[in-house]
C-alpha cells in the first residue's frame, strides 16, 4: 500500500530529525529518552538505588534512561500492553496495569517496595481530531496518577506527559492536592509544536500502595 503524502512527510522529519540520530548514536531506542535525560539534568529526578516505575513503556526508551542511572541497587520496573525487546537492568511486565495479574506482577518485581518515581510517557493514537485527542491524553494521564497513587512511596515524584488544552489546569490541581510541589516542563527534545507537555510533581503525600484497589 503506498504510502500518504503525511507518512512520507513523516517518516522523513523523523530520519532527518537530530534527536533520533543522536538516540542511535548513542545507543537510545527512541528520541525520547533524551526528553527524560533533560529534565533529569534540570531537576536531579533519578538517583542510584532508586525504584522507578515506568508505564506505557515500549519501546523502552526512558526505562533505558532509568536503568542506566539507578544502577544495579535500584529496580526500574516497565510496564506496557504492547510487547517490550528485553532491556539490561529491566524487569518487563506486558499488560495493562488495571488489570490484577498486572499488579501482582508488580508487586512481585517490587517485592514489598514502593517506587520512588512514577513516570509516564504513555500518548493517545492521534486521530486528528483536537478536541478528542486532547480528552484522551487527559484520560491516560488520570490513569497514572491513578496508578502513581498506588504505587509511589510518601515524598516520592510522579512524572507524566500531558497535552495543553481542556482539562489541563483541573489536572494540574488534581496534583497540587496529592504532592506539594508541582512544575511543567517543556523539554528541548519535545517537538516544539507538539502540545505535549510534562508535569513534574514531587513530594508525594501518602496513599494506598500496591496491595489496595
Amino acid at each position: 500500500m503506498p504510502r500518504s503524502k503525511t507518512s512520507k512527510a513523516w517518516l522523513r522529519e523523523h530520519i532527518n530529525d537530530p534527536w533520533v540520530q543522536k538516540a542511535k548514536a548513542e545507543g537510545y531506542r527512541s528520541r525520547a529518552a533524551f526528553k527524560l535525560k533533560q529534565i533529569d539534568a534540570k531537576d536531579r529526578l533519578l538517583k542510584p538505588g532508586m525504584a522507578v516505575v515506568d508505564l506505557g513503556a515500549t519501546p523502552g526508551g526512558w526505562s533505558q534512561v532509568a536503568a542506566r542511572v539507578v544502577g544495579q541497587g535500584g529496580k526500574v520496573v516497565a510496564v506496557d500492553l504492547l510487547e517490550m525487546e528485553p532491556l539490561h537492568g529491566v524487569a518487563f511486565i506486558r499488560g495493562d496495569f488495571f488489570q490484577d495479574a498486572t499488579w501482582q506482577a508488580l508487586e512481585t518485581e517490587l517485592a514489598g517496595r514502593r517506587a520512588d518515581i512514577v513516570l509516564s510517557d504513555m500518548a493517545p493514537n492521534l486521530s486528528g481530531v483536537s478536541v478528542a485527542d486532547q480528552a484522551r491524553s487527559v484520560g491516560l494521564a488520570e490513569l497514572a496518577l491513578d496508578a502513581a497513587e498506588r504505587l509511589l512511596a510518601p515524598g516520592g515524584s510522579f512524572l507524566v506527559k500531558i497535552f495543553h488544552g481542556a482539562g489541563f489546569e483541573a489536572y494540574v490541581k488534581a496534583l497540587r492536592a496529592r504532592f506539594t510541589q508541582v512544575v511543567v516542563r517543556k523539554p528541548e527534545a519535545s517537538r516544539g509544536r507538539s502540545a505535549e507537555t510534562y508535569l513534574l510533581a514531587r513530594g508525594f503525600r501518602g496513599g494506598s500502595g500496591t496491595n489496595q484497589a
